[in-house]
C-alpha cells in the first residue's frame, strides 16, 4: 500500500506532536523545581520514552506506507499542535499543567486526523489508538498530582 497525500499529511501532523511532545517533556523535566519534584520528574521520563518511541512507530510506520516522515526542527516548530513551553526554571504545578495540555493537544490531533486515517488504512490507525490510550492515562496521571479528592469525575453536562 502507498499512503496517500491526506493520509502522509495526517501522519505527518502525529509525528510532528510526538516530537514536540518529547522535546516538551524533556525540558520539563530538566528544569522543574517545587513540590513533588522527584516524582514528576521521573513520571517525565516515561512519558518523554513513550513519545519517543510513538514517534520511532509513526515514522517507520510511513516508511511503509512510501511516505517520507519529516522530523527536522524547524517543521515540527512550525508544524506542532503544542502550544510552546516556557524557557527558564517552572514550579511542578505549572508544568503539571504545561504537559498536561501537550498530552492533550498531541490526542487531540490523532483524534482528529482518526477518522480519515482509518478510512485508508486501519492498521495505522490501531497504532493511533495505542498512542491514544496512553498519552490519555499519562494526562489523567500527571494530571491527579494536582486534583483536589473533591473535583468532579463527570462531564460537565453529564446529569
Amino acid at each position: 500500500m502507498k499512503a496517500s497525500p491526506t493520509l502522509t499529511n495526517n501522519l505527518q501532523a502525529v509525528l510532528a506532536d510526538l516530537i514536540e511532545l518529547h522535546l516538551q517533556g524533556k525540558q520539563a523535566h530538566w528544569n522543574i523545581v517545587g513540590t513533588n519534584f522527584r516524582d514528576l520528574h521521573l513520571q517525565l521520563d516515561e512519558i518523554v520514552d513513550a513519545a519517543r518511541q510513538f514517534a520511532d512507530d509513526m515514522a517507520e510506520r510511513m516508511r511503509a506506507l512510501h511516505a517520507l516522515p519529516d522530523g527536522r526542527s524547524a517543521t515540527v516548530a512550525k508544524s506542532t499542535s503544542l502550544a510552546q513551553f516556557p524557557d527558564g526554571l517552572i514550579n511542578t504545578k505549572d508544568a503539571i499543567e504545561r504537559i498536561v495540555a501537550a498530552l492533550e493537544a498531541a490526542v487531540g490531533t490523532m483524534r482528529k486526523v482518526h477518522d480519515e486515517v482509518d478510512e485508508e488504512d486501519p492498521t495505522t490507525a490501531d497504532l493511533l489508538h495505542a498512542f491514544i490510550a496512553k498519552l490519555e492515562q499519562y494526562a489523567w496521571m500527571v494530571n491527579a498530582e494536582t486534583m483536589k479528592a473533591s473535583a468532579s469525575v463527570t462531564a460537565p453536562d453529564a446529569k
